[in-house]
């Protein structure tokens, strides 16, 4: 039996023999003079790891040929890229959709070396995806049934981290989506983070506080096993803030008999959690444009008219950052229509409508009752109502900043798009966006910052203590610059410094491909 086992092992490893020859990953912004001439040469320490076969040899090209053109060899490759996805899951528009939008940045890559395209297709399966049944019993007695998910997509760089999202249309899609997409956001914020998210096609629009926590238990009870310190550390997200990591920290606390340990973040200040968390991902997003806006149209945030989408945590905190730095913040939106505030919002007025949103729950309308200088537009967004504009921060959900939209933000004189949501411009608008001549902030880079103070959280649950605020709000300040840094150098190299996105998947990439090939490509 030995014998054979050791002939089978023998066997394997004879079978992956030649290279898998990825770069190691660009340089940071504090090595950045080195890294414009040793970031990108070859490192063949790892030569014989493993195998794959010459990309002309294979499935994809027989009968047609790969081109010798460096331009149409990427396109090609391209093609090939998100064809294996679009036939793997041709239902996941979500899905594919970010996963086109990665590839066609990674082209000059592709052309460069077959490695690179065999290892975008390696990521493009998640390590683990769940789905399980979580039941809960409402106030009127009854038994429902939803469902839940959790998507263990790359744990190259750390552990799995990624948030819960609890809305109606969570599935498969969405959580695959979302969780590519933390691949590379985790990857640039330098800290040692894999790629996951889940949540739930629960809504807890007008749930019960009693309801939710009854779910949440539920929805513990189900993801526990599957979770812990340094296997897989969920974050909240759309309709899961600091109340329901509350209740889910607590059912995993009963689970393990009290074990209190860093499995969640988001927690409370007061137990375990970081300060700055709450703000990380506004703060953020404005940080990472003030440096954008200084590298690359030489100008500050003073003055700047701030058209901003959605009117949650991000939006709101991203809108008292907008303040400090001499912004002026005059449009935020929910479901149901946009408010226009045509001499922006004051922090008063600002007070106000986070009062009217996180702590009453109310809609829009409310605030507009209370506020007689703003406008309410029902049904319409704010790209829409702006008629003179320099940056606009989409922070509301996928998909939101349509072609039309685009158009309208560069004839109000738009000069900067930052994403605070997740993919929340479609492919057309970026486009449109960049030949206007915006700098344009995709959402992987601009909003890391929740997860790049998640990761600090860890770090402190894991040294059993707390830093300040202050402490936190510089380190976040720091690690937000980093990562624009890291995605301008990168795309001046591949591309063009303007292409921030292009960047941001290409630094992203290569420190994941680097893990892979150094790992054993698992």
């Amino acid at each position: 039996m030995k014998t054979q086992i050791s002939f089978l092992l023998a066997s394997t490893l004879a079978s992956i023999s030649s290279g898998f020859n990825i770069p190691p990953p660009p340089y940071t912004h504090k090595t950045s003079l080195s890294a414009k001439q040793n970031a990108f040469e070859r490192d063949l320490r790892f030569k014989g790891a493993v195998n794959f076969r010459p990309v002309e040899e294979t499935s994809f090209f027989q009968g047609e040929g790969l081109s010798k053109d460096p331009t149409k060899r990427a396109q090609q490759l391209v093609d090939a890229a998100v064809n294996v996805a679009k036939r793997r899951d041709p239902d996941q528009s979500l899905f594919i959709q970010t996963v086109t939008e990665v590839a066609t940045s990674l082209g000059p890559l592709f052309a460069e070396t077959d490695e690179y395209f065999f290892a975008f297709k390696h990521m493009l399966e998640p390590e683990q995806l769940y789905q399980f049944r979580v039941p809960w019993v409402d106030d009127e007695g009854r038994t429902r049934v939803q469902r839940g998910f959790r998507v263990q997509f790359s744990s190259a760089l750390g552990p799995y981290k990624g948030g819960l999202r609890y809305h109606p249309s969570v599935g498969v899609d969405t959580i695959k989506f979302l969780g590519f997409e933390q691949i590379f956001k985790n990857a640039l914020t330098t800290l040692n983070l894999g790629g996951g998210k889940g949540g739930s096609d629960f809504d807890p629009k007008g749930k019960s506080e009693a309801e939710i926590m009854r779910f949440c238990q539920s929805f513990m009870t189900a993801l526990e096993p599957y979770i812990g310190p340094n296997r897989d550390v969920p974050a909240g997200d759309i309709g899961v803030g600091g109340r329901e990591i509350g209740y889910l920290f607590g059912q995993y606390k009963r689970l393990n008999q009290g074990r209190f340990e860093g499995v969640l973040t988001g927690k409370s200040a007061d137990w375990g959690g970081s300060y700055v968390r709450p703000e990380a991902t506004g703060w953020g997003l404005v940080f990472f444009a003030e440096e954008a806006m200084k590298d690359q149209k030489n100008e500050s945030l003073l003055g700047k008219r701030c058209a901003l989408s959605g009117s949650g945590n991000v939006a709101q905190f991203a809108a008292q950052q907008l303040l400090k730095l001499g912004a002026t913040p005059v449009t935020f939106s929910d479901s149901s229509g946009t408010i226009y505030e045509p001499d922006g919002f004051t922090q008063e007025k600002l007070d106000l409508l986070m009062e009217v949103k996180a702590v009453r729950g109310a809609r829009l309308t409310d605030y507009a009752a209370k506020s007689p200088s703003s406008s309410y537009h029902a049904s319409e967004r704010p790209w829409s109502v702006v008629d003179e504009i320099d940056l606009a921060l989409p922070c509301a959900t996928q998909n939101e900043l349509e072609e039309q939209d685009a158009i309208n933000l560069v004839k109000a004189g738009c000069v900067g798009v930052f994403e605070g949501a997740n993919m929340p411009t479609t492919p057309g608008a970026v486009e449109i966006l960049e030949a206007g001549g915006c700098v344009f902030g995709p959402a992987k880079a601009a909003n890391a910052g929740g997860v790049a103070v998640s990761g600090l959280e860890m770090a402190q649950n894991a040294q059993m203590t707390q830093w300040t605020e202050a402490d936190v709000e510089q380190r976040l300040n720091v690690i937000m610059k980093d990562i624009y840094h890291q995605c301008a150098d990168c795309a001046e190299t591949y591309h063009d410094r303007t292409q921030i996105k292009e960047g941001a998947n290409i630094a992203a990439f290569l420190k994941v491909a680097a893990a892979l090939r150094e790992q054993g490509a698992v």
